[in-house]
């Protein structure tokens, strides 16, 4: 199938399922599963948890904003009537990654499900690589090329990349694409006063269908061997609009701070600051992108550049189907959701374990 042809089929595709999903009332795709879920059993149980989780926004309804509030139901809607419109805080505190993130139990508890194990997956819906192919040395700067691979299910999408070079304290933007196979170039310089861990941010968004778009970011060492890995020396963990940094190392500084979307980037300020925290206000903006956030700093004489994303996607919370026997008996569904307009992938698994072994 010719990749412009593959564009389209994926386009058409979410248009049908967000019209269906649109036509079919919150209320009756959940509440037969409100009454008794424990009734239900095998695809329908599944299909009904994944569904309710999706649908339903919790008790207290706004548990996602609210640091240390463990819900005492669970479910990560927004406040949209829109069916499969996820709250961006409530899919964060399913990260890890974040600081005030929920755990595993603390999910199967709200949800009443002790006899299921469940496995929760968010990811864009297709995919950005990034390479490093080479670099130039010139007279003040230093030249850097990057090849771009953008794919779905192992086509090629084809995408308008608007992307964000950042070292301490310099950044740029670069606009770029990748063609009908998936391919495209990036150009990017540096001076060559600065040196350290230096990062490529890269929003990619099929123009046919812009809610449709992925982001990356790629690491690398200006002047410098290697590229010092992220989340070495800081903690970052947005929420309600609020992105706070934990300082791993009392010997870090941090020097700015920025927040970059697929159109706009700007500079943050803190606004408040404890024993080895920061806080900085993330801005409400119009633009229909995921956010990068980035903080520059120092450790001493090495320099470093980490980020995060808001929402905090991919993620992955719950049990590990990983092994064939596991896996075997398990069922996956997946379903496309929206996050702030931001279409993604989000898939539920989940399996029955008998009550005797529960």
């Amino acid at each position: 199938m010719p990749a412009s042809s593959v564009d389209t089929f994926f386009a058409c595709s979410l248009m049908v399922i967000l019209i269906a999903s649109a036509m079919v009332s919150t209320a009756k795709l959940v509440q037969p599963y409100l009454n008794d879920l424990t009734n239900v059993n095998g695809v329908d149980r599944c299909s009904g948890l994944a569904e309710y989780l999706l649908l339903d926004s919790g008790n207290p309804s706004n548990w996602g904003r609210t640091e240390n509030t463990t819900p005492s139901t669970f479910g990560i809607a927004g406040k949209s009537l829109q069916p499969y419109a996820l709250d961006p805080d409530k899919v964060s505190r399913l990260n890890s990654e974040n600081i005030f993130s929920l755990t595993y139990q603390q999910l199967l508890a709200a949800l009443g499900t002790a006899d299921m194990s469940l496995n929760i997956r968010i990811q864009p819906v297709f995919q950005v690589t990034i390479d490093l192919v080479s670099h130039q040395d010139l007279e003040n700067e230093t030249l850097y090329t990057f090849q771009v691979a953008t794919t779905k299910s192992g086509f090629p999408v084809s995408t308008r990349l608007s992307c964000y070079v950042a070292a301490e304290p310099y950044t740029a933007n670069v606009i770029s694409w990748t063609d009908l196979d998936g391919e495209g170039t990036i150009n990017a310089t540096l001076p060559n006063a600065l040196n350290g861990t230096a990062l490529l941010a890269v929003f990619a968004k099929m123009e046919a269908y812009p809610r449709m778009m992925a982001v990356t970011v790629y690491s690398f060492g200006h002047n410098s061997e290697t590229p010092i890995p992220n989340r070495t020396f800081l903690r970052l963990s947005p929420l309600a609009h609020t992105l706070n940094v934990s300082l791993r190392n009392s010997n870090s500084e941090i020097s700015e701070a920025y927040v970059f979307t697929c159109s706009y980037y700007f500079s943050l300020s803190p606004t408040a600051s404890g024993n080895q925290s920061l806080e900085y206000d993330i801005p409400r903006l119009l633009d229909v992108s995921p956010k990068i956030l980035v903080v520059n700093g120092n450790n001493g004489t090495t320099s470093f550049s980490e980020w995060t994303l808001y929402p905090q996607i991919p993620l992955e919370i719950g049990a590990d189907f990983s092994d064939p026997n596991t896996k075997s008996k398990a069922i996956a569904l997946t379903y496309v959701v929206s996050i702030d307009g931001v279409l993604y992938d989000a898939m539920a698994t989940c399996r029955s374990v008998p009550q005797e072994n529960a």
